[in-house]
């Protein structure tokens, strides 16, 4: 009799090892994912919420079997709100680490150097994973780079990313300053770098560009900076065609070929490079400069030296059929 019962008893525990293993494979075992796939966890969710959506989804085979192994097999910590991305395999046990330990897919935006704040604007309010509206941004108060959000993130909270980004890029630059600048204040260097980003394309050239620049403003010479004319009708968008001869002498706040010194604020938001450029332009008598036919320039430091530069780039124009 005794032997029997022994028997019994060890059957049973075969069968709970057995259904203990049929119940951990349900946990560690490979879900209803047959690819990576995106999974969004909405703000204050509970995990009995967001079982029942993996259900609905078809990710997981039950809802109440997933809860009952969570709470006996998982980790303890609270899930957290977001996108994930599920991979292709993952086991139920994996669904709820991700959960919990916020690793939410990022994506990007970017903001490339010279780019005015309307555009800005324009490109934060065109990304359809953001939510909320923001104004145009003051110009010359963004940082371009790149910059990684979560869907459903505001652009609020990202303008302010941005922006901050530009307040301590500006900050730590400044203190960097060389002696004998021409700018005053934070605020003069990026009005001045915005124009350094205008008027060349090639990074080689910053410093030089910055250079001649801070001459002409501290020798009380007009800039002369043809994207000083545009921004006033486009806010720096590109005009599309040539400047008129009513646009180059209007008087405004912004046009530097009929007014000294700088615009009253900046014409597009300048990079890090641009603003470095500015506080530390190259040491150099250059006053003028004319288009090389590269995409660079060539430097002047007298009236006469220019005009003879002026005329190269004539000829090669016509050399291309285009004067």
């Amino acid at each position: 009799m005794m032997r029997r019962g022994c028997l019994f008893l060890a059957a049973l525990g075969v069968l709970a090892l057995i259904a203990a293993g049929i119940f951990a494979s349900g946990w560690y075992g490979s879900a209803n994912i047959e690819e990576d796939t995106p999974f969004v966890v909405p703000s204050g969710s509970s995990l009995t919420s967001v079982a029942q959506k993996l259900e609905e989804e078809g990710v997981i085979a039950s809802a109440d079997g997933f809860l009952l192994r969570a709470k006996i097999l998982g980790g303890g910590a609270p899930i957290q709100a977001g996108e994930f991305l599920l991979p292709a395999g993952a086991s139920p046990a994996n669904i709820l680490e991700a959960f919990q330990s916020g690793d939410v897919i990022r994506r990007f935006i970017t903001i490339p150097e010279g780019m005015p704040s309307i555009m800005v604007h324009e490109r934060l309010m065109a990304q359809p994973l953001l939510t909320g509206s923001v104004p145009v941004p003051a110009e010359g108060s963004v940082l371009p780079d790149t910059y990684d959000f979560e869907r459903g993130e505001s652009r609020a909270a990202v303008l302010q990313r941005m922006q901050a980004a530009m307040g301590k890029t500006l900050a730590e630059l400044w203190d960097k300053r060389a002696p004998g600048i021409a700018v005053d204040s934070p605020k003069e260097a990026v009005t001045l770098a915005s124009i350094v980003e205008k008027e060349t394309g090639k990074p080689s050239e910053r410093r030089m560009v910055a250079g001649l620049y801070s001459n002409r403003v501290k020798a009380g010479m007009m800039l002369q900076a043809d994207p000083t004319i545009i921004y006033p009708i486009t806010k720096g968008k590109p005009l599309g065609r040539r400047i008129r001869q009513s646009e180059i002498s209007a008087v405004n706040g912004y046009n530097t070929y009929t007014m000294t010194g700088l615009p009253d604020g900046p014409i597009t938001n300048p990079g890090r490079e641009s603003i470095a450029a500015v506080l530390n332009p190259a040491k150099t008598s250059a006053l003028y400069m004319v288009a090389d036919g590269t995409g660079g320039h060539v430097f002047g430091d007298t009236l006469d030296e220019h005009n003879a530069n002026v005329e190269k780039w004539y000829a090669l124009r016509r050399q291309r059929g285009e004067m």
